[in-house]
């Protein structure tokens, strides 16, 4: 247990006259409230600076719970309630569920210090907003929901349930991404018991009003939510149960009758007709998704077949090969093999030459790290969001190895020097022996990393969620930082003494190697995620602008632009004269790296934000249509 007495500047039983901590109040010793995030009435939520980085402003929430009652029974009910929260959400790693940093008591109240989410929850979105929702970002919204709620559904031994789904808990942070917040009332699952009616009225199921819930309930609150999001008629002001005397479509006529069943279903006011968690109602929205039913689409020509978009563009695959979910990472190739990991938890070995299956690998989570081939030890390597870097024989897809982080891992590895370096979302790059699989250090920079590290023969450069890029020694002492204004998640590469990186800052920076030094910078007209290529004298770089660019390597100068009708977020290749690169349109591109002009384009059926890789004159890439392709250069 933490000293509770470790408190400095105003105390927390010293509060304001109105409840809540002053600005300046530093609980622990460590965090400095600068803020009030929310009031309510069993205490408030605080934004507060963590004082342990002094050079990096970095926020967290602290949550706080009154315990004034003067029934001793009663406030050690109180004070194990919000423990088990503590503990509940201390032993879940998800994207969607904040972190958990600390968790500490005082005499009348307790504090739970955890993830500062920086955005907005959906109510206020649907409340500043004069129209309705973009169809296509309540569907993300809604497959992100039933993600996270079926992570909590598949909890072993227990599912938990969140038992308050409806939109003020629900956030889209900065990136876009749901994150589900306030588990207070969050309970493990057993069948057959009864409790207390907890919930909201208009968006909880009618058993919680009996005390009983289970991952049906939940169902229940992401249909109710769904409902207000596409309709805009709040459900708290209805009726209780009347959700079929509303039908979405004849609300808002741009939702499909498609859309419309699938929300209509998980309503259903008997629990066993709907659908029976949130992964089944996921898959469900899937389905509509891949078939186009899940949009109210204006009428147009029938969408082509494969073969005829291949046809149109002049380009075949030699073959193609689907996995069970979309891929956003990046293949690698090595003799004969193929790996990739996809959002199915998996990673894919596959021939080569043929694209069939030859094994795959089950992790906890996503995969988003791109594989590295250790080639010595017959091993490919790679991050997963289950927070483990893991090791696993090429030949045979048997573990090796693995570590395990405190945080997930998008970055992608770098080998070299006979270790494997790598970031994490908690905040550290790793270095670790190829040959054992131990940390042999850790640098901590505070902030996510996840860029892949550039390893060089003297320094490591990563850029941090923080707008840092850092230059490392090879025992992981620092040597030089370099402050761009947004995060940097563009993986730095090196050519002739300089390092090139993107930022989400819109501009692209050359830096001198051995001292950070900025030697020039680029502005694009959006930001720049894409990891920047180097040929024919040129650094090559794509920006969520839509564009390719094609820079002077020495001055910066923009010597072409090839515009797409998407985000360009995939790292670009070079290649005798030519970059391949995909986009956010669905397209695999071929330009000539001298004035930018066509080659050949390959369309794919959804957005293409891996990058490619080449060998032999093959060029493998994956999409988020759930296929990797292999074409002719």
């Amino acid at each position: 247990m933490v000293d509770t007495q470790k408190f400095a500047g105003n105390l927390p039983d010293q509060p304001a006259t109105d409840g809540t901590l002053q600005p300046g109040s530093v609980l622990q010793g460590r965090y400095r409230i600068t803020g009030v995030i929310g009031v309510g009435g069993m205490g408030s939520v605080y934004q507060a600076r963590d004082l342990r980085f002094p050079n990096v402003t970095r926020y967290v929430a602290v949550k706080e719970m009154l315990n004034l009652s003067t029934d001793q029974g009663m406030r050690e009910m109180t004070l194990k309630t919000f423990e088990r929260e503590s503990d509940m959400l201390a032993s879940l790693s998800h994207p969607a569920v904040p972190k958990i940093y600390e968790y500490f008591p005082s005499k009348t109240r307790a504090y739970l210090v955890m993830e500062y989410i920086n955005g907005r929850d959906l109510e206020a979105i649907i409340n500043a907003s004069p129209e309705f929702l973009g169809l296509e970002m309540v569907m993300k919204w809604a497959l992100d929901l039933c993600d996270v709620l079926g992570y909590l559904h598949k909890q072993e031994p227990e599912p938990i349930i969140f038992r308050d789904v409806k939109p003020s808990n629900i956030m889209v942070d900065q990136h876009g991404q749901i994150r589900l917040v306030d588990f207070g009332i969050a309970k493990i699952f057993q069948e057959g018991q009864k409790g207390t009616m907890i919930g909201t009225e208009g968006y909880s199921a009618p058993e919680q009003y009996r005390g009983e819930a289970s991952p049906s309930s939940d169902v229940y609150g992401i249909g109710a939510t769904l409902h207000h999001l596409l309709t805009r008629r709040d459900p708290r002001l209805e009726p209780p149960f009347t959700f079929a005397d509303r039908p979405v479509h004849q609300t808002n006529s741009a939702v499909s009758l498609e859309l419309e069943a699938v929300i209509m279903k998980a309503l259903e006011f008997k629990p066993e007709d709907r659908y029976t968690n949130a992964a089944a109602m996921k898959e469900a929205l899937e389905k509509l998704v891949r078939s186009g039913g899940g949009l109210h689409l204006i009428e147009s020509e029938p969408a082509p077949s494969d073969t005829t978009l291949w046809a149109q563009s002049g380009v075949e695959p030699i073959w193609v090969f689907k996995c069970e979910d979309e891929i956003r990472s990046s293949p690698a190739v090595f003799k004969g093999t193929l790996f990739v990991g996809a959002y199915d938890y998996n990673l894919y070995a596959l021939d080569s030459a043929t694209g069939k299956f030859k094994w795959k690998y089950p992790t906890g989570e996503r995969i988003v790290s791109s594989p590295t081939i250790a080639a010595q030890e017959n091993q490919v390597i790679f991050g997963s969001l289950d927070q483990y870097l893991h090791a696993v024989d090429m030949r045979t897809g048997q573990e090796a190895w693995k570590i395990q982080t405190q945080g997930p891992i998008q970055s992608s590895p770098a080998i070299a020097h006979g270790h494997v370096f790598f970031g994490s979302d908690d905040g550290n790059v790793y270095a670790v022996r190829l040959a054992t699989g131990r940390v042999q250090w850790k640098w901590s920079g505070g902030m996510p990393i996840r860029t892949r590290p550039l390893v060089t023969g003297e320094l490591i450069v990563v850029g941090l969620e923080s707008g840092e890029v850092v230059g490392l020694d090879l025992s992981g002492k620092i040597v030089w930082r370099f402050k761009s204004k947004r995060a940097v998640r563009s993986s730095p590469m090196e050519h002739d003494g300089l390092v090139f990186f993107g930022s989400m800052d819109w501009q692209v920076y050359a830096l001198d190697i051995t001292r950070g030094w900025k030697a020039w910078e680029f502005r694009t007209g959006k930001a720049v995620v894409s990891s920047p290529a180097y040929g024919d004298e040129k650094i090559y770089v794509g920006s969520v602008d839509g564009s390719l660019y094609a820079l002077d390597a020495s001055s910066g100068k923009e010597r072409w632009r090839f515009p797409t009708d998407g985000q360009v977020t995939s790292s670009p290749v070079y290649n005798d004269g030519i970059v391949y690169f995909g986009s956010v349109d669905g397209n695999v591109y071929s330009v000539e790296s001298k004035n930018g002009q066509l080659r050949w384009s390959f369309k794919t059926q959804a957005g293409v934000t891996s990058s490619p890789v080449i060998q032999d004159g093959i060029i493998y890439i994956a999409s988020m249509d759930r296929c990797v392709y292999a074409l002719k250069a």
